[in-house]
């Protein structure tokens, strides 16, 4: 992960600085990173399209932050992914916003999704209130952007490189912004993360039994390539059959019905958890021995925070950013690519057949690699960016 120094002729004080953020919805596990932020910042008011996505089983849950629901049409838009799922998303279009941000008139501009609020803050910015600095929130990857539609494309060559800088959650992130011609001073790292004490606080001793009970835990989508990896799982258990391996599921989806009438054989088990309150899911984490991501295609992928933080190695696919940022093989996990089977195969044989005592080491390497991944650590990247925006002659030092 590449820092960012900012080394500015004036620094701004944080304090008496205002900030709109500009999003669709914000989930749970944003709630203290936003916090922390609004303690920092002499306003921070977060503008939402909706109050919740249909289908994410979470609450809304604002306290302490000050939040406002835009005017918003929301349209259904299809698309199919090269690597060989489609989803219906729900587009977001808040047509209120520039009347919004005049009536707050903010310091700074974050601004998400890439989409028509993206456009709306960027004519505010340049057009509107030209003291205003506008920060674009690219939550992306390289995999996750395969295949977009050339209006989309032509959108983001216009607004990225007019953006006085960019966040992304990692390396991938950086590298497709920086082919739109954003400069790499002017990009800063602000990983995914959330509060992290509850899994921190998870025993690193594990019972027997859990040593090959697996988790996944998320939505039961195509996307998340569940159907290829229990048939993976189901050949590796015909290969062992004196082993009993379980998989848990633990959130709720489209797929559920298909994956319980799986045939498996006799000595693997599935199991259906459903969906469960956010902050219960750290007592699943201290019930199993590995977490499992075998999505085909996610921008970062929050549940390996979670896990590694709970002391939980993962097998997870490349095809997370949020796996190739933060797992390293054989330390505190194992990566693969879904659509290679050779390489599935291998990773889930090496953690299915690990060591005792070297699952134990890697247990305690596994919680030592995100100690540093906290709301207040996010919430520092995110304001080297506004400092840096907010400097009268800003010049940035790439660290490595």
């Amino acid at each position: 992960m590449n820092e960012h120094l900012a080394l500015p002729t004036s620094a701004p004080e944080l304090e008496s600085v205002r900030i709109a953020l500009l999003t669709n919805f914000i989930p749970p596990y944003r709630v203290p990173l936003f916090r922390e932020l609004q303690g920092r910042l002499g306003e921070f008011r977060v503008l939402i399209s909706t109050p919740m996505e249909k289908d994410r089983s979470w609450q809304p849950e604002w306290a302490g932050l000050t939040v406002t629901v835009q005017r918003t049409v929301t349209i259904t838009r299809h698309h199919a992914h090269p690597h060989g799922f489609a989803e219906r998303t729900p587009l977001h279009i808040p047509y209120d916003t520039l009347w919004r941000l005049r009536s707050m008139s903010p310091d700074v501009v974050i601004a998400g999704e890439l989409g028509f609020r993206t456009v709306q803050a960027l004519v505010y910015c340049r057009w509107l209130a030209l003291r205003t600095k506008l920060i674009v929130w690219a939550t992306l990857s390289e995999v996750t952007e395969l295949a977009r539609g050339k209006i989309r494309r032509l959108i983001r060559a216009h607004v990225m490189p007019r953006a006085d800088a960019v966040l992304v959650n990692g390396a991938s992130g950086q590298r497709y912004v920086q082919a739109f011609g954003v400069s790499k001073q002017r990009i800063f790292i602000a990983p995914y993360t959330t509060e992290m004490t509850a899994f921190q606080t998870v025993s690193l001793e594990r019972a027997s039994e859990c040593r090959r009970r697996l988790l996944y835990c998320g939505q039961l989508i195509e996307r998340k390539g569940l159907h290829p990896f229990v048939a993976t799982l189901s050949e590796w258990a015909v290969r062992n059959s004196d082993r009993r391996v379980e998989l848990w599921f633990v959130g709720d989806g489209p797929l559920r019905s298909g994956l319980e009438h799986l045939p498996t054989p006799p000595n693997l088990v599935l199991r259906f958890v459903g969906n469960v309150p956010y902050e219960q899911l750290a007592t699943f984490y201290e019930q199993v021995g590995v977490l499992v991501f075998p999505t085909l295609a996610d921008e970062w992928g929050l549940v390996v925070n979670e896990a590694l933080a709970a002391g939980v190695p993962v097998l997870g696919s490349l095809y997370s950013q949020a796996v190739e940022e933060l797992v390293r093989y054989g330390e505190n996990g194992w990566t693969f690519r879904p659509d290679r089977a050779e390489e599935l195969s291998s990773a889930l044989d090496h953690a299915l057949t690990l060591p005792e005592l070297e699952f134990e080491a890697m247990r305690a390497r596994a919680r030592r690699s995100v100690e540093h991944l906290t709301p207040a650590f996010a919430a520092g990247r995110i304001l080297d960016a506004v400092r840096f925006v907010l400097t009268d002659s800003p010049t940035a030092v790439s660290l490595p």
